[in-house]
């Protein structure tokens, strides 16, 4: 089974090499069937050459600026069945591709294989922060897979397709701009085949965006694209800023938030709507306790009361599509 890396890169000479040479570690002393292709994307600085300097890259030029295009590109001059998309400021991880490799064989069913990233390149603090959003995100995961049966997840910049998947479900929207990107390749997949988001397949990730954008407000932005694009099928922003920052080195990139009083703002709002969310839950698990039932009876009992009861899932279906024709009919309107 053959597999293509596609790396979209915008003015990505100061980071392209290390992505390179990841991915060519990996496969050092194994025989996988591979190809190696970046798509320099409209660059102004020296990303085409960088990419060149490694013997077995190939180099598509895509003029039309964006990621989605980038990518679309990147498809299109591929060949493998199996089409990994990752980002030009990753590092694969040790393991990475065997997993990829392990994951796919083992599942023919499987269209869709994702995971984390971890930002090499921050302090811890921003590390466990972004590791307990990613938990948060898995609840989401959990939710609209299994019990809404609306769609998966995908990491983008962290993400294999099978390509015979892609290509039923329609390849790539290119009339995305940036966020949600991810996510629609998700909810399109999961209608083909099997999507999996898993913790076992991390990849190392610049935190440049998080430095600059801030934490909150990033995680925002992205939960608010990711719930968005799953129910509504489009992302709910459009407008987005590239960032770039020189290579840091070993230190940690600087944490300074581009608008700290939005994210201050942003900060607020999700603790006290986390604080909310985690008090009710409090209360209802308060309540099992008491009536003496078992976590794990209460888990089942919720999980089959949202996956049988199809009269109250199809009324919640029915309320998310009524919400979503209204803002349609909106916009139309403006």
């Amino acid at each position: 089974m053959k597999l293509s890396f596609v790396i979209p890169a915008y003015n990505e000479e100061q980071y392209i090499g290390k992505c390179l040479s990841s991915i060519f570690r990996e496969l050092k002393g194994r025989s996988y069937d591979t190809e190696v292709i970046v798509v320099n994307n409209a660059s102004t600085d020296n990303t085409r050459q960088a990419a060149l300097a490694f013997p077995g890259v190939t180099v598509v030029d895509e003029m039309t600026k964006g990621i989605v295009h980038a990518r679309h590109a990147g498809f299109s001059a591929s060949s493998g069945e199996l089409v990994a998309n990752i980002d030009a400021d990753t590092i694969l991880t040790p393991g990475w591709l065997d997993t990829v490799m392990s994951e796919f064989s083992k599942n023919e069913k499987l269209v869709g294989l994702s995971g984390p990233f971890v930002y090499y390149d921050v302090s811890k603090s921003l590390q466990h922060f972004t590791a307990f959003f990613y938990r948060l995100g898995y609840v989401s995961y959990f939710m609209n897979k299994f019990v809404w049966r609306v769609g998966s997840m995908l990491q983008g910049g962290n993400f294999v397709v099978r390509r015979s998947a892609l290509e039923q479900a329609g390849g790539f929207d290119r009339n995305i701009t940036f966020y949600g990107e991810d996510a629609d390749i998700a909810r399109r997949l999961h209608k083909v085949g099997d999507v999996k988001f898993t913790f076992a397949l991390p990849m190392y990730a610049s935190g440049r965006r998080i430095v600059k954008e801030g934490a909150f407000t990033m995680g925002f932005r992205y939960g608010t694209n990711y719930l968005w694009t799953t129910f509504f099928k489009k992302p709910f922003s459009k407008n987005y800023s590239d960032i770039r920052l020189a290579d840091n080195g070993d230190a940690p990139l600087k944490y300074d938030p581009q608008n700290r009083r939005h994210e201050l703002r942003i900060a607020v709002s999700i603790i006290l709507i986390l604080l909310g969310t985690f008090g009710m839950l409090g209360f209802v698990i308060a309540d099992q306790v008491s009536a003496k039932e078992t976590p794990r009876a209460f888990v089942l009992r919720m999980y089959h009361k949202f996956s049988d009861n199809d009269g109250d899932l199809q009324a919640l279906r029915l309320k998310w599509e009524s919400i979503r024709q209204n803002i349609t009919s909106r916009q139309g309107n403006n």
